[in-house]
């Protein structure tokens, strides 16, 4: 350990004469990039071992991955490019018997920079390393043990590119309004330049700062009707260097008015029955979407039960919900994907209404609304690459004008339901809270579950989405477990949501098989 500190203060030729190398000189005197920064993992055990306390600096906490699987991965966003000389990996009992150092400019494609074949554990300290981006990712390929991968803390070392960067970028152009409603105001601006990179731009309102992106493009929501908001905007780079301002635009928020319409909803909707036989629940919900006469169908998944075959869709579902196809906008659920070729019978059935853009996740709107239909088995396979449906959500999100957004997809992040809380749905989660979204809509679970609006870490916070899942549109219940702290109300029965929305407000009821109000929302206003 004296050696070691030794190394910190000598001289590089003096190091040499020792025994020692220039790099590992370089490696030393490293910043360390990696403590508090962003970072995701393939999985989680649990939700107490996140990815998050492989790098909050403390030695007591620790990531773990799920249990008896190869490959698993985390990966850290340094902020920036950064060259990276120094990886120390500190492992809990269960570590990397093979594993590998990889690093990426777009987190996207990666390149290796160091491999280790005979890993014992405890900790690796791994100098002399070559590499260069933005990402730094862990990949475990052969586990030590039968359960999965655990580090108390994974340290990366390096040199930012502005590192002794003093130019601040040029001031961004050509600010202008893309787009008004009564409460949201949609900004454009021309990228500005830097020496090294731009990292993002700050945009003010009346003079304040109202929101960081790394986009040229962003929607201010939460306004006022008919009112006057002055805007700038400014460049930041990577070194935290700030540009002048934009020159100053006045814009004017719309007048306002109601703009409601109504929209029904549920998951997990027919099983292979006919309204022939008494017990069949699906007949029976889509009698209260009738009553409903909604401006449009949200379905949660699952539509089709049980290997979602064309000709059962054919048989049970265009029977009863298949009424209202031509204002339906679905999502798949994971019986979609039991076809003998997955979403097969799903795509036929539906045809153009399920892939508007040619994928399984697309977006649409109505009124002052921007709705979000997303695959979530995207999500729930092992997959060392970021799904490009992630991708194409952040994008999606960047461009909407509109001041109200709602969400839905199969897999519930939270749920007191039989299957319980969704790990793998977790990045959807976090894209939609920090993109202030407002109503997300799941199945899966085969109950009702109305949720108070919640942060990114499930706690309750005004500021958050409204969560519901809707799992009850007619195949047979689950069992419910304990509420959540967050859970303002469970019903196991069948039913519809009604979703009553404005271009400033919603409010949900469900409505049960006997047409009564069996839940009622209080009226949120969008964020």
């Amino acid at each position: 350990m004296k050696l070691r500190l030794l190394a910190l203060v000598l001289p590089v030729g003096l190091l040499a004469a020792l025994g020692g190398s220039a790099a590992d000189a370089r490696t030393t005197a490293d910043a360390l990039l990696s403590q508090g920064r962003p970072v995701v993992a393939s999985s989680i055990e649990g939700d107490s071992l996140a990815a998050t306390k492989a790098v909050d600096g403390d030695p007591s906490t620790r990531w773990a991955s799920a249990e008896g699987t190869d490959p698993q991965w985390i990966r850290v966003d340094l902020g920036q490019a950064a060259t990276v000389g120094r990886v120390t990996l500190t492992w809990e009992a269960a570590y990397a018997k093979a594993y590998r150092i990889e690093v990426s400019d777009d987190g996207t494609n990666f390149s290796t920079v160091k491999e280790v074949a005979n890993g014992n554990g405890a900790t690796d300290d791994l100098t002399g390393l070559q590499g260069h981006g933005r990402y730094l990712r862990l990949v475990g390929t052969q586990r030590a043990t039968s359960y999965g991968y655990s580090l108390f803390e994974i340290e990366v070392y390096g040199t930012t590119d502005s590192t002794g960067d003093t130019q601040a970028p040029t001031v961004p152009t050509g600010l202008k309004s893309t787009g008004t409603t009564a409460t949201s105001v949609a900004l454009g601006w021309s990228a500005a330049t830097d020496n090294v990179g731009v990292s993002g731009y700050d945009v003010l309102r009346d003079g304040k700062v109202v929101a960081s992106t790394p986009n040229t493009q962003y929607n201010d929501t939460g306004l006022t009707a008919n009112t006057a908001y002055r805007y700038t905007i400014r460049a930041r780079d990577l070194a935290g260097n700030v540009s002048g301002e934009t020159a100053a635009l006045t814009v004017t928020t719309g007048a306002g008015g109601t703009g409601g319409f109504v929209l029904a909803a549920a998951g997990d909707i027919a099983d292979r029955c006919t309204a022939s036989d008494s017990s069949c629940v699906h007949p029976k919900t889509a009698k209260l979407v009738e009553a409903m006469n909604p401006a449009a169908v949200i379905t949660m998944g699952d539509n089709q039960y049980d290997d979602a075959h064309y000709a059962d869709f054919q048989n049970y579902y265009a029977k009863t919900w298949g009424k209202f196809k031509s204002i339906t906008h679905p999502i798949p659920g994971n019986h979609e994907t039991y076809d003998d070729t997955p979403y097969e019978g799903y795509h036929k059935y539906f045809g153009s209404i399920a892939t508007p853009a040619g994928k399984n996740y697309y977006s649409w709107e109505m009124g002052n609304w921007h709705f979000i239909a997303l695959d979530s088995n995207d999500f729930v396979k092992e997959d060392l690459r970021e799904p490009a449906q992630l991708t194409w959500l952040k994008q999606d999100l960047a461009k909407n004008t509109k001041g109200c957004i709602a969400a839905y997809y199969h897999h519930p992040r939270f749920s007191s339901g039989d299957h319980g809380d969704n790990p793998d749905a977790d990045p959807l989660w976090q894209t939609l809270v920090s993109a202030k979204t407002d109503l997300i809509l799941n199945g899966h679970d085969h109950h009702y579950e109305r949720f108070l609006p919640q942060n990114a870490d499930g706690e309750r916070d005004p500021n958050g989405p409204t969560q519901i899942i809707g799992g009850m549109g007619g195949a047979p219940l689950y069992p419910v477990h304990a509420a959540h702290p967050a859970t303002a109300k469970i019903i196991s029965d069948f039913g519809v949501l009604k979703l009553s929305l404005t271009d400033t407000t919603f409010a949900s009821q469900l409505i049960g098989l006997d047409g009564k109000v069996l839940d009622s929302s209080p009226t949120y206003t969008c964020h």
